[in-house]
């Protein structure tokens, strides 16, 4: 299983206990990320919880809207297709995406251009 997919059953594990604790209070709202009673999270909570989190692991503090671009930005820099961050990210065209991270393009061309050399390296029989 994926990190990602053992972290978010983790946070269903939790979340069936809240929604326990609540009883009558609990607003199932289908939502992933909610309150301790099934609403929608409210932004102030967020933030200060964040904010928290970041704290107890001695990290220093970044919006939680810079992790949408370092989610880009890793997935750009590990080969993931542009096209493929674009639709992550909700893009509606791949310029944004690509306008938008510009600054991971050398890496990529860098990366290109050497997987380039391998391939004609290998080919003239180096």
């Amino acid at each position: 299983m994926s990190f990602a997919a053992e972290a978010l059953k983790a946070h269903r594990t939790r979340q069936l206990q809240e929604r326990l604790l609540a009883g009558s209070r609990w607003h199932d709202s289908g939502l992933v990320f909610t309150s301790t009673i099934g609403t929608s999270a409210d932004d102030c909570n967020v933030r200060r919880a964040w904010k928290e989190l970041l704290a107890s692991a001695d990290l220093p503090y970044v919006r939680i809207h810079d992790l949408r671009h370092t989610a880009a930005t890793l997935l750009l820099t590990q080969g993931v297709h542009p096209r493929v961050v674009m639709e992550t990210l909700g893009h509606s065209q791949i310029g944004v995406t690509l306008d938008t991270y510009s600054h991971v393009l050398p890496v990529l061309q860098r990366d290109a251009a050497d997987e380039m050399d391998k391939a004609l390296g290998r080919a003239s029989g180096r």
